[in-house]
């Protein structure tokens, strides 16, 4: 009998864990193939992969993200192939079955939970023509809902990657855990009405991650719903990737709130790069984490987040959700600009889904709300925030994705919205207001766009401060982007100094008062790792006190793995100070 499992992933560079988990465990009873795709190549692409597989059974893994992808390439293929078993399995079939078997009657098989036992002893009893009535499967002809199961013991679990995987996942994002279950019972999530938390042991952590390690995978990423739920399990783990000679970056998601005095002083010791860490605040009003049954200590978050923040060698992602009980638009600005003001390098605004199973889902006349009814379930409207102000906040979302989370902007977005004096969300709100005014929503968007939009709004709203914004933009791309765009609106022809430019680099004794190391090669490799520019402002004071100087400031940038930069004194740069007086 041929087995087939299958799904379709969100992006190329993502990867299926259950995929793997179900073809390893059951690799000593049955053979299964693994077959995957992603949501963006054709469905008749996919059907007909599958049927060259000619498989007697496929199973399908059914997310929010290709839910109605799978059952469409689901019936077209039952429709090519009638005899062969279509099986569905994930997040999407976990309710609400006897409705999804009447809706589909090309599906003959429901595997609830979690299905590596469920599904092996499935696709034996169908090759050995046995009756199946196995827990966590729930057939066709069997009506109601079986019980969604669970691996009580994870060790059960054979590793899901091996040496072949490797070279398969060289440019893939690779997921990995070592607990599954959540602690916590928070309404939005399904992970919240789970029962209990198991773990794996150290010992065998530690040679999994050896395994990752010595493969040199760029990533790793934990899906543990709540990786530092117990302190005995992953303080281990930290300590070991605390000393590991490795490149890997490992991300995990973590309650920021349980991250003691012990666990920050082994975090801030980490080398840079080596951890990354996802903490999903969701809102910092107290009525709404009530209504989610969520606990956040907000004051012990902010000070572990600007702990880690301080030491500066781990990227932090701060999650929101937009649309959660009690908090409306403004209430939400709140929460935004609470969370914003910790700097994390990645905020996430996310939209409340109503996952089916999960609380609020069963609550959602009580709260008024209008969702989708098909995947992704998005709300839509609720009592708290009408549709109108769901989508502002969409619109703003995507503004801040291009500029904020892109990296592109950050070190001018800081004094900008200091600059304009309403707080980050006010920027932001007003930003993407003059966005769609100008239809900057409907196209896409090059980096130099970017800067030239950003510069049409201060020009628009902050006149005032027309040059100080212009020369911040200014530094902030030659700093990020490398001096490798040029925005006319930002070129100052009269700052140029190439005379002076020159001057300086051939003076080794002062070329080496700011660059120890540097040894000349050829002017193109110097133009490639390092320039020189003059700003009409004291830029320093700008970047670093938001204090407006009227001074000019020569700044060298030196390119690399991290971009970096220093003032030139001005007895350095010019012959006498006659020639840069400003």
């Amino acid at each position: 009998m041929k087995i087939v499992v299958t799904t379709l992933n969100a992006k190329y560079i993502h990867s299926s864990l259950c995929l793997r988990y179900l073809e390893k465990y059951a690799q000593d009873r049955v053979k299964v193939e693994r077959m995957e795709f992603t949501i963006n190549q054709e469905k008749l692409f996919i059907l007909r992969e599958l049927f060259e597989a000619r498989p007697d059974v496929v199973g399908f893994s059914s997310y929010i993200w290709n839910a109605d992808d799978v059952l469409d390439i689901a019936k077209m293929l039952k429709s090519v192939l009638p005899s062969v078993k279509i099986v569905f399995g994930g997040p999407e079939v976990m309710y609400e079955t006897a409705e999804f078997f009447e809706r589909n009657p090309f599906v003959d098989y429901l595997v609830l939970g979690e299905g590596e036992e469920a599904f092996t002893s499935l696709v034996e009893a169908l090759s050995e023509n046995r009756e199946v009535n196995i827990a966590g499967v729930i057939g066709r002809v069997e009506g109601g809902r079986a019980i969604i199961q669970t691996i009580a013991d994870l060790t059960t679990i054979p590793f899901p990657y091996d040496e072949e995987d490797m070279a398969e996942l060289a440019d893939k994002i690779i997921y990995y855990e070592t607990s599954r279950g959540c602690p916590f019972s928070c309404q939005y999530c399904l992970s919240g009405g789970e029962p209990g938390v198991r773990f794996l042991p150290f010992e065998r952590v530690k040679e999994e991650l050896d395994f990752f390690i010595r493969h040199g995978v760029r990533q790793v990423k934990f899906v543990d719903r709540t990786f530092n739920a117990k302190k005995s399990h992953f303080m281990p783990i930290l300590r070991y990737l605390l000393t590991a000679d490795c490149e890997t970056n490992f991300h995990f998601e973590v309650a920021a709130d349980l991250l003691d005095d012990e666990v920050l002083d082994v975090l801030v010791q980490m080398p840079k790069g080596r951890v990354q860490l996802e903490i999903g605040v969701q809102s910092t009003h107290l009525p709404t984490l009530r209504a989610v049954k969520r606990v956040n200590h907000w004051e012990r978050i902010v000070y572990a987040v600007e702990t880690i923040r301080k030491a500066g060698n781990i990227h932090l992602h701060l999650d929101l959700i937009v649309g959660l009980p009690e908090e409306g638009y403004e209430r939400f600005a709140e929460s935004f600009n609470d969370v914003y003001a910790l700097q994390p390098e990645m905020l996430q605004i996310g939209f409340l889904k109503l996952l089916k199973g999960c609380g609020l889902e069963r609550r959602a006349e009580q709260f008024d709300y209008i969702s989708m009814e098909r995947a992704p379930y998005q709300v839509l409207a609720s009592r708290w925030l009408s549709y109108d102000e769901m989508r502002r906040l969409q619109l703003l979302e995507d503004v801040f994705e291009h500029l904020y989370n892109s990296g592109k902007m950050k070190v001018a977005l800081e004094v900008l919205i200091g600059l304009y004096g309403k707080g980050a969300f006010g920027f932001y709100e007003d930003l993407t207001a003059f966005w769609v005014a100008n239809d900057y929503h409907r196209v896409a968007h090059k980096t130099k766009n970017l800067y030239v939009y950003v510069y049409q709004f201060c020009a628009e709203k902050m006149a005032d401060y027309l040059d100080v914004c212009r020369e911040v933009l200014r530094f902030n791309a030659l700093l990020l982007e490398k001096g490798n765009i040029r925005v006319e609106a930002l070129e100052v022809s009269e700052l140029s100094y190439e005379d002076e430019k020159n001057a300086f680099w051939h003076e080794d004794e002062t070329v080496r008062k700011y660059l120890p190391e540097f040894k000349f090669t050829t002017w193109r490799d110097l133009h490639a790792k390092y320039r020189i520019e003059v700003f009409g402002i004291d830029i320093d004071a700008m970047i670093e006190r938001a204090e407006i100087v009227q001074n000019k400031t020569v700044v060298l940038f030196e390119y690399g793995k991290e971009n970096r930069w220093q003032k030139l004194l001005r007895e350095d740069f010019w012959q006498g100070e006659q020639d840069g007086i400003s």
